[in-house]
């Protein structure tokens, strides 16, 4: 039903699951990856009020990760069929 797996949606949740991969263990951020995450929360945080897409929430623990986890994970969240 919310869970159709089309292939951009498949390249998202591939990227997310190599992000995660690759931050594990989370080193400290550059400024510059700091920017990103600061702006990449507070675009999640807006989006998901705003949709009402719950789960874009997810987002937000998945920075412990870095971006290269985060960002994929929001936008395989995000890109699902809204009905």
């Amino acid at each position: 039903m919310g869970f159709d797996l089309t292939p951009l949606r498949l390249v998202w949740l591939g990227l997310a699951l190599v992000g995660a991969a690759l931050g594990l263990p989370p080193g400290l951020p550059e400024a510059s990856g700091a920017v990103a995450a600061l702006t990449l929360a507070l675009w999640s945080l807006i989006e998901t009020t705003l949709r009402r897409n719950w789960p874009g929430l997810l987002t937000l623990p998945a920075l412990a990760l870095g971006l290269g986890c985060a960002l994929p994970l929001y936008l395989f969240l995000r890109s699902r069929r809204i009905v």
